[in-house]
């Protein structure tokens, strides 16, 4: 086990530099036996050829995944305009080639454009979302023709940083940065982009540099993490998160009973912090039902729930 494994006593995030060739639940297993738990998981699945930032969590940090997931992501990206493939990437089977010899940069800017801003989506279909309970890509490896219904992103940033035309003219790659939202799938952009230039396209390298707050930067790889194990302590990733509200010890002890305290006054989640620097729990200001004047910080997620009251003597089941 690496020096400062955890085990099962401490929480916290685990910034990785996933390899390519490696699912996110190849990842999460690896943390699992390298961190000595066998609470962990992920914010955000990476394709198998895909690289970059996979934030994981373990123990207690497993409950700040969700919120997590929900930020936004950048990524670095290569797309290939004149081939079309079943999975939109690389890896899957060709479709359709197409001459992009009529292909510019002022061509591809205007498409760019188009695909920048508020997006109705279609997911790839070479995807994990379920469909009557099964992923989507197993159902296109078991030959079914596969339609998604679109959804709404937000693609905040879409730049060309290289334009490459092949020296026979028959395709041109695109290096690309994106910000976008979570759920937004880089591969339907590849896809979507090539249909608007009437070409096809598909993506050929993805690297994920950034979820939220957290930077591919100061994430490790996994041979580093075998030798030493690097995590930020759950209060730290909490207090990074959210908004920090802090507390008495009166306020930190009812929240550690699941009780409401006075409301904090900002929209959205926010990190109840201790005298001690200790995150408690994730408050939320709502107001109780039916009582619209009745606006108080709810607990949505305990940290650091109330110990169990001392037995007093002859309340111990009658042991000696």
């Amino acid at each position: 086990m690496p020096e400062g494994a955890p085990g099962t006593q401490a929480s916290g995030l685990v910034l990785v530099d996933k390899p390519a060739g490696w699912t996110s639940h190849d990842v999460v297993g690896k943390v699992r036996r390298l961190a000595g738990t066998r609470k962990v998981g992920h914010a955000g699945t990476l394709d198998p050829m895909a690289t970059g930032l996979l934030v994981v969590g373990f123990n207690k940090a497993t409950r700040l995944l969700t919120a997590i997931t929900g930020t936004d992501k950048t990524y670095l990206a290569t797309i290939r305009l004149g081939v079309s493939t079943v999975t939109d990437d690389a890896e899957g089977e060709v479709l359709q080639t197409r001459l992009a010899n009529a292909v510019t940069p002022e061509r591809v800017a205007a498409a760019v454009a188009g695909l920048t801003g508020d997006l109705q989506q279609v997911p790839s279909a070479v995807s994990a979302i379920k469909l009557d309970g099964q992923r989507a890509y197993h159902r296109v490896r078991a030959g079914e023709d596969v339609r998604l219904d679109a959804r709404p992103v937000t693609v905040r940033r879409f730049e060309v940083t290289d334009y490459r035309r092949a020296e026979d003219g028959t395709t041109v790659d695109l290096d690309v940065e994106v910000d976008c939202t979570s759920g937004t799938y880089i591969r339907a952009l590849a896809r979507d982009l090539g249909e608007a230039l009437e070409t096809g396209g598909h993506l050929t390298a993805l690297r994920r540099t950034a979820v939220g707050p957290f930077s591919v930067a100061d994430a490790v790889t996994l041979e580093d993490l075998a030798v030493r194990f690097t995590s930020t302590e759950l209060s730290e990733a909490a207090a990074g998160l959210f908004p920090v509200r802090r507390l008495t010890g009166e306020e930190a002890s009812e929240l550690s009973f699941g009780r409401r305290i006075e409301a904090t006054g900002s929209e959205g989640m926010v990190a109840a912090q201790a005298p001690d620097g200790t995150v408690v729990a994730l408050i939320c200001d709502q107001e109780r039902q039916g009582r619209p004047e009745s606006l108080s910080a709810k607990p949505e997620i305990v940290f650091a729930p109330a110990p169990a009251p001392a037995r007093a003597p002859g309340q111990d089941g009658g042991r000696t």
